[in-house]
């Protein structure tokens, strides 16, 4: 009897001690995006490992897989909600199948600049916008700036005619696909892992991005022009699979998401920085020419995009458009 009790209390010990190890195993939180390093989303992914590592000691452990080297932008919402990553950072053009109020942010020539942008976001309606997934899963925990769109193409677009007939790269966003159908040019869907080789062979002629993607990804190299439209939005929302982030300890979760809200402030903020030096950059490398618009020709551009709006306001709703438009005018 008291061999049986010995071996049962040997088990029991082992059990303990490894249930012990289990629970000092550090919690691996994979963060795969799809740009390179030196873009802001890029240092927000380094800055949230470095403070999550520092301030939870071993309690966690951040994987960070820049430039789709774990999953590309068309599998990466699919691994998040298979749990086969934890956080993602996706375009906000990304959406649309999980959210219809969220292609409020691809509209053309919505938002005046990134101060209307923030304060959108940080606003009621930009708010309510980052909750709208949990029911499908979905958890959003921040918006990350880009900045604003510029066009690039084998040839100068100084009107929207100039557009006509082009083929331009596209993420997989209706509203995108309308807006340049707007200007008889002809979109297509690619991934952006993708995009450098398709400008390089012609399988596209041009593009949108701001410049830190532009000048990231070399595009320049392969793109005569660009025409700083600053028609578009280009931004990220960083989310979790929802049931990962709610059965993470309370102690955890709360400061993971009072890290990433300290990362927001630091990446919107450098957003703009990062953009302007590339846009040096590019001018610098002398491959290609910028051009600036006119008054006038940013409002015949404006003009030709404008009836996107109208083609979706009943997706989006017209108060969350109308909430939109109110931030331009805030101060």
């Amino acid at each position: 009897m008291f061999k049986l009790t010995a071996k049962a209390l040997a088990c029991a010990l082992s059990l303990s001690i490894a249930g012990l190890a289990q629970a000092q195993s550090p919690i691996v939180i994979k963060f795969s995006h799809v740009v390179a390093e030196n873009t802001p989303k890029g240092q927000g992914a380094l800055m949230f490992k470095r403070l999550a590592e520092e301030r939870l000691g071993n309690k966690v452990r951040v994987e960070v897989y820049p430039n789709s080297s774990l999953f590309g932008d068309g599998k990466e919402m699919e691994a998040l909600l298979l749990g086969d990553v934890q956080l993602i950072a996706p375009s906000l053009a990304k959406f649309e199948h999980y959210s219809k109020g969220i292609q409020v942010f691809d509209l053309p020539f919505l938002f005046d600049n990134m101060d209307a942008v923030d304060r959108f976001q940080k606003g009621e309606a930009g708010q309510k916008l980052l909750r709208s997934m949990e029911d499908k899963n979905i958890t959003g925990l921040a918006y990350w700036h880009n900045g604003l769109k510029q066009l690039s193409a084998n040839k100068p677009l100084r009107e929207p005619k100039d557009a006509r007939g082009l083929k331009f790269r596209v993420q997989a966003s209706n509203v995108l696909d309308e807006q340049f159908k707007a200007l008889r040019a002809n979109p297509r869907k690619m991934s952006f892992a993708e995009v450098y080789q398709g400008l390089q062979t012609g399988v596209v002629n041009g593009a949108e991005n701001p410049y830190s993607n532009i000048y990231s990804q070399k595009m320049h190299e392969v793109q005569k022009y660009i025409t700083e439209s600053d028609h578009g939005l280009l931004d990220y929302m960083v989310i979790t699979n929802t049931q990962f982030w709610n059965g993470l300890p309370a102690d955890v979760r709360n400061e993971l998401q009072a890290i990433l809200d300290e990362v927001t402030v630091e990446v919107n903020k450098q957003a703009d920085d990062l953009n302007e030096e590339a846009k040096q950059a590019i001018l610098k490398a002398g491959t290609t020419e910028i051009i600036t618009l006119t008054a006038e020709q940013r409002a015949k551009w404006r003009e030709a995009m404008q009836p996107v709006w109208k083609k979706f306001e009943g997706e989006i709703g017209a108060d969350v458009i109308e909430a939109a438009q109110a931030a331009n005018a805030a101060q």
